[in-house]
């Protein structure tokens, strides 16, 4: 029993592997500035917080990352169909993303009173990086639909 498959299938598939690549590409570029927005604009070194294996400065990172990842897959998904307009497209949903994110986060962070170096640096849990972490999670998803 032989399959027959269209003229353009090589083609088509060819072009779909670069495509998802390139957009595999642009969603690690965005996750690892959304990483070093969320690292540069919390009070004290995130990275190595959590490398001391803070509890808290765990889950404000991790939080952080999903909510980040939430504003790049709605980008990616709410970009262009054409190939080079979507990388662009992405690419730019992504970054004003990002940055609306850290705002918005900081503002409510803010608003909430929070110390959020002392909370973060605590050897034990803190109740308050719940609250830290809530924010990042809704204020992503917040992002994201409003990118979509």
């Amino acid at each position: 029993m032989l399959v027959a498959l269209s003229e353009t299938f090589g083609t088509d598939l060819a072009r779909g592997i670069g495509a998802i690549l390139l957009y595999a590409i642009v969603g690690l570029l965005l996750m690892l500035l959304g990483f070093y927005a969320i690292d540069f604009t919390t009070p004290g070194k995130l990275s190595e917080l959590v490398r001391r294996g803070l509890p808290n400065a765990v889950m404000v990172t991790a939080s952080g990352l999903v909510s980040m990842a939430f504003i790049v897959v709605v980008a990616i998904w709410a970009s262009a169909s054409d190939l080079a307009e979507g990388l662009i497209t992405a690419l730019v949903y992504g970054l004003v993303g990002i940055i609306a994110q850290v705002l918005a986060v900081r503002s409510l962070e803010w608003a909430t009173r929070i110390d959020v170096r002392s909370t973060i640096e605590r050897e034990k849990f803190a109740p308050a990086s719940l609250v830290v972490a809530a924010a990042h999670v809704a204020l992503g998803l917040v992002v994201a639909v409003a990118i979509s």
